[in-house]
């Protein structure tokens, strides 16, 4: 299967990979801006996410994405991930990366991280909402963890509307995306790892630590940010992508 998706613009690949809470509408502030910037933009749903629908035997997030870029004919491209999206970025990454030409990483998870305490806490108290059958109480405990102090009402809204859809979808799920093993050092396109001051411990360390095992990355901490920057900031976070995207993927 490949995966909802949408393609604008001409030039060097750009991939959008979003974040569980949401799907592929969170990249919209930033689709055409990137577009009119020179690059052949990509966005896609993971599967139960937005329109792509669930799937029926095992699978993976980052062989998806790997299937899309050959249906698309790309053979290199770079990865603008956010949280689960960045995890995958990573995951490709480290699979085939000849096929990366850069990362962009916001907020991103870490192939191989364990859970802390605040998350595990977090992860526990939606299991309950959703059991106790609360689907509301659970979409608004993502809203309000995972976005910072600055996000508007729009923000809001839009994480809400997207990940009450995620969980509508994902209700009836009997199978869900293999979790892929792999060696970071091997990942040599240039990186930049972008963290939130208001963001959980998890993440915040995960930005801090990453540049420590990648070869060529460096490290941003966004002190204004919670988990979603692009939703929280969009025209400071776009601004944030094009100069890294002008410096790694030139058009």
């Amino acid at each position: 299967m490949i995966i909802s998706h949408d393609v604008a613009g001409s030039g060097p690949a750009v991939v959008l990979l979003h974040s569980s809470v949401c799907d592929r509408r969170m990249w919209d502030a930033q689709w055409q801006r990137l577009a009119d910037a020179g690059y052949r933009v990509v966005r896609g749903d993971f599967r139960g996410f937005g329109e792509s629908p669930l799937a029926q035997a095992p699978y993976s997030d980052a062989g998806d994405v790997l299937a899309l870029l050959d249906h698309l004919g790309i053979e290199s491209a770079a990865l603008v991930g956010a949280s689960h999206g960045g995890r995958i970025a990573l995951t490709v990454a480290g699979l085939r990366p000849a096929a990366v030409t850069a990362l962009a990483l916001l907020a991103p998870g870490m192939p191989g991280h364990r859970p802390g305490e605040e998350l595990r806490a977090f992860g526990g108290r939606e299991d309950e909402l959703i059991e106790a059958g609360d689907i509301d109480g659970a979409v608004e405990l993502n809203v309000e963890t995972w976005l910072g102090p600055e996000a508007d009402e729009a923000a809001r809204a839009s994480v809400r509307r997207m990940q009450r859809h995620a969980f509508d979808v994902q209700a009836d799920a009997t199978v869900g995306p293999d979790r892929e093993e792999v060696d970071l050092a091997l990942i040599t396109a240039p990186a930049l790892v972008v963290g939130g001051a208001h963001d959980v411990p998890d993440f915040r360390g995960i930005a801090a630590h990453l540049p420590t095992v990648l070869p060529n990355a460096r490290h941003l901490e966004l002190p204004w940010a919670g988990h979603l920057p692009n939703l929280e900031r969009p025209e400071e976070t776009t601004a944030l992508l094009l100069d890294f995207l002008r410096e790694t993927a030139q058009v």
